[in-house]
């Protein structure tokens, strides 16, 4: 009975132990920490997103946007400061060791800050990016006011100074004692806690959840997905601009040469990967995604329908070049950066053009373009048949083209309509056109140069 008692004794105490364990395990708090480093990009903003949804779901205390940034798009730093107000968990910024522009938007936006020693926050202007090595400009009064208010009501909505908010982005606001007019307002970490922009300052991670009573807090760091990685890279300024200029490389030397295949292929490919990666961080809509399928069709219509070059070719690439400068405007675009992204298209297009010459040029004289322009010799030697009768009848023979041959098409030789294939340069209907070569099925013409 006694060692009965005993064993009974032992087993309620281990339960007990268990259940012990069980409410420790279960009353340990979890922080989230999202790195935000570099850039503000567009395809931070999802990464962000995310962040807050997983840590709700997991019942999380808090979590940490761990900050150390020079600033960047000034649209995307709205998305994330919208994200952070709306969050239905605890949000932290720990400033470690900068948040400048772009970067103080997002800091204010958290309910709590805290920076390490030597930290700065501030200096928030807005400005228009130029070419690459060419100083920023400033944007107009109108784009200035908007931040402005942004930074205001950002600050209103966690109560802190709304004035230090503003002075951060124009500097025609003045503070007595702290900012003079002329000025941006950069605040250093001391700065910022004595002006109740930051709450308490902490040189580590560790020491900031301590002092804001998440010490035994397990920490979960949570890295960009493969994704989110893939969408910044898209949606980068070099690779958007790259992936426009192959776009419409592809589809001008598609324009050009018989049938569809690499060229036609390989600019799609990157229409639809620079639209998918603007259309995933909210810039490409809807509107954007028609105005291009429009543009496409219209190219089609030129290509496969209509004879020439004509107005269904101009709208067909004005619609895909209105559509990617679109796609390159956010929330607050200034009149400036909507001439820039026209220019940046612009460039794309200029360059494609260059590049389409070029490689139209000496392409027919590569073994593989010779292919591609149906110029490659099938003699009866490699088991072909030798050009008919009728069509060798025709060599020197001239006429004219009755429509554009890039390079196939139809022209009208003898009083008859034949079909031809020039070189590989274009040939424009109406132009005249003398037979030089006669090679199996195919009658090979070039353009009469007028004296």
């Amino acid at each position: 009975m006694g060692s009965l008692s005993y064993g009974r004794i032992l087993a309620f105490l281990g339960l007990a132990l268990a259940v012990c364990a069980a409410f420790a395990q279960a009353e340990r708090k979890l922080v989230y920490v999202a790195p935000i480093n570099g850039v503000i990009d567009l395809g931070l903003a999802p990464y962000v997103e995310r962040v807050l949804r997983e840590a709700k779901a997991a019942g999380a205390a808090a979590v940490v946007l761990e900050i150390n940034t020079f600033g960047g798009r000034v649209d995307g730093a709205v998305q994330i400061r919208d994200a952070l107000l709306a969050a239905e968990v605890r949000t932290i910024a720990y400033i470690n060791r900068r948040a400048i522009s772009a970067g103080a938007l997002i800091s204010l936006a958290a309910e709590q800050i805290v920076m390490a020693g030597g930290g700065t926050i501030g200096a928030a202007t807005p400005v228009q990016g130029g070419q690459p090595g060419a100083a920023a400009q400033p944007v107009q009064e109108k784009t200035v006011s908007y931040v402005r208010k942004e930074f205001r009501a950002t600050a209103e909505s966690r109560k802190r100074p709304p004035l230090i908010a503003e002075a951060m982005v124009d500097a025609d606001v003045e503070i007595k004692g702290v900012i003079e007019k002329g000025k941006l307002l950069t605040l250093t970490t001391d700065e910022a806690i004595k002006l109740k922009v930051a709450d308490r300052r902490a040189d580590t991670l560790e020491a900031a959840l301590d002092g804001l009573g998440l010490g035994e807090a397990e920490v979960r760091r949570v890295p960009l997905n493969w994704a989110e990685h893939l969408v910044r890279w898209l949606t980068h300024p070099v690779v958007s601009s790259l992936l426009m200029t192959v776009a419409m490389l592809g589809i001008i030397v598609e324009l050009r040469t018989p049938g569809f295949g690499i060229a036609g292929a390989l600019g799609i490919t990157s229409l639809a990967l620079f639209f998918w990666g603007h259309w995933l961080v909210q810039l490409a809509g809807w509107e954007e995604l028609l105005l291009v399928v429009v543009g496409l069709i219209l190219l089609a219509a030129e290509l496969f329908v209509i004879p020439g070059f004509g107005i269904a070719g101009v709208l067909g690439i004005a619609a895909i070049v209105g559509a990617l400068a679109l796609s390159m405007l956010g929330s607050g675009a200034s009149p400036q950066f909507m001439l820039f992204a026209l220019v940046r298209v612009g460039a794309a297009l200029l360059v494609a053009l260059i590049a389409s010459l070029v490689l139209l040029r000496f392409l027919p004289r590569l073994p593989v373009g010779r292919q591609l322009v149906l110029q490659t010799e099938l003699g009866t030697d490699s088991g072909y048949a030798s050009a008919p009768a009728s069509d060798r009848q025709l060599l020197g023979k001239r006429g004219r083209a009755l429509s554009p041959l890039h390079p196939a098409g139809i022209a009208e030789i003898d009083g008859h309509r034949v079909d031809v294939v020039s070189e590989g340069d274009l040939i424009e209907a109406g132009n005249e056109v003398e037979v030089i070569r006669v090679d199996s099925n195919r009658v090979v013409v070039k353009t009469i140069t007028k004296p």
